[in-house]
């Protein structure tokens, strides 16, 4: 249980360090979710597929940087952040 824990916890950390990444990672996701399963819908047009896709990653991507938002406030609050920018001066 401590190891599942410490791999939590480091990805946490790098989650933290790579926002960015992170949203940027799942909105191309999200695209390529979404198109391969519109794809299989077999009744709708090419550009219905593409702006379903689209909307489905621009949902995900709003949901990553509230998700990202919420860990900034977290460190915030716990004086995390304080810490790490500390290590850098």
């Amino acid at each position: 249980m401590g190891e599942e824990k410490g791999r939590l916890e480091s990805i946490r950390e790098w989650v933290v360090e790579n926002k960015l990444r992170t949203v940027g990672a799942l909105w191309g996701s999200g695209i390529v979710g979404s198109l391969a399963y519109n794809w299989s819908q077999p009744n709708m047009k090419t550009s219905v597929k593409i702006i379903h896709a689209r909307l489905h990653a621009q949902a995900l991507t709003l949901a990553a940087l509230t998700g990202a938002a919420a860990v900034e406030y977290y460190d915030h609050k716990s004086g995390a952040k304080a810490e790490r920018v500390a290590k850098f001066l």
